[in-house]
């Protein structure tokens, strides 16, 4: 399918991006990663993140059968985020592929993934982005991130709804990998319906799979020129401005802070703790305010057209519920 117009411009005006009908993020990421550890490598896969849960544990499993890894290492997270150094003593000769997030789902901790980058292509390992909690949060230049692969979708900022990702892959290395899943998107001409050659498109493409949905695609795509054309450098600095009122607010109600209060570090996501999120998140909600509850946090995650009161209106919500308990 073609990439809906304001897609590439997101992360670098030249680049093509492959877009389409996605069940999953990992679904997408086992179709694109399927096929290139090096066969003299052991396939030693590094990503972030701390296991336990059900989902990190089939995330793992996931990038095990992806690249084919016998062995899954994991860069140590703290509630303040994850180290600049954090990578370093786990990538080395046998590193096949580095996962990192660019933004962590908590809290709205913003990663250095330039630097995990370039210390996964020292090593001769691939680099993998997760940018679903940045993209339209942040400003993303892939080329100067020097990412190999970044994937995100439009559930998040950028206004659309589930059922559409889309996938990065560096024009370098495209033609050197051989997805293992495939579909009729990803042939040189899809419309040959040639059932007996097993060519792949020289593109991105070559990653997709089969029809997309089409109305979530139509959807994406209007979410997408919204943040287009309301900038992200615009938004990233109306989220600073929003993050600091959340901070600050949030201290002066006596309200815990989950993560940094360095704005610069962070998305306008805020994290504050809370007994028993999920009741308080319930209670929030028959107030009228919205937030998500992530393990022992209550999360806020204000956009471009929030406002100063309205953060104040979800503080003071937050604080009177946690006062009622």
């Amino acid at each position: 399918m073609a990439t809906p117009d304001p897609a590439p411009r997101l992360v670098h005006p030249d680049e093509q991006l492959l877009t389409g009908a996605a069940d999953g993020r990992d679904a997408r990421r086992r179709r694109a990663l399927s096929r290139f550890v090096e066969p003299e490598r052991d396939g030693l896969g590094c990503m972030d993140g701390r296991g336990g849960t059900r989902q990190e544990c089939v995330r793992e499993a996931h990038w095990r059968r992806a690249v084919r890894c016998r062995q899954v290492c994991r860069a140590p997270v703290h509630d303040d985020g994850i180290g600049p150094d954090a990578y370093d003593a786990l990538i080395d000769e046998r590193t096949a592929l580095v996962s990192a997030c660019h933004g962590w789902y908590v809290n709205g901790f913003v990663q250095d993934v330039a630097r995990v980058a370039a210390r996964a292509r020292a090593a001769g390992a691939l680099s993998f982005v997760d940018a679903y909690q940045t993209l339209g949060a942040v400003p993303v230049n892939v080329r100067d991130l020097g990412v190999d692969f970044l994937a995100a979708g439009t559930l998040k900022f950028l206004m659309g709804v589930s059922g559409i990702a889309f996938l990065y892959v560096r024009p370098e290395i495209v033609e050197s990998l051989r997805p293992t899943a495939t579909g009729w998107f990803g042939r040189v001409d899809p419309f040959a319906f040639d059932a007996e050659t097993l060519d792949w498109s020289p593109n991105a493409s070559r990653f997709d799979a089969g029809t997309p949905a089409v109305v979530n695609a139509y959807i994406a795509r209007a979410g997408m020129a919204i943040i287009h054309d309301v900038n992200p450098a615009s938004i990233r600095a109306w989220h600073e401005v929003l993050a600091r009122r959340m901070i600050d607010g949030g201290r002066a109600r006596g309200l815990v802070l989950h993560g940094t209060d360095d704005v610069s570090q962070k998305t306008a996501t805020t994290a504050f703790v809370v007994p028993d999120s999920h009741a308080v998140e319930a209670a929030m909600r028959a107030r009228g305010v919205l937030p998500s509850a992530r393990g022992p946090v209550i999360r806020l995650a204000p956009h471009f057209y929030t406002t100063l009161d309205d953060v104040d209106c979800a503080l003071d919500t937050l604080a009177d519920v946690i006062r009622a308990r």
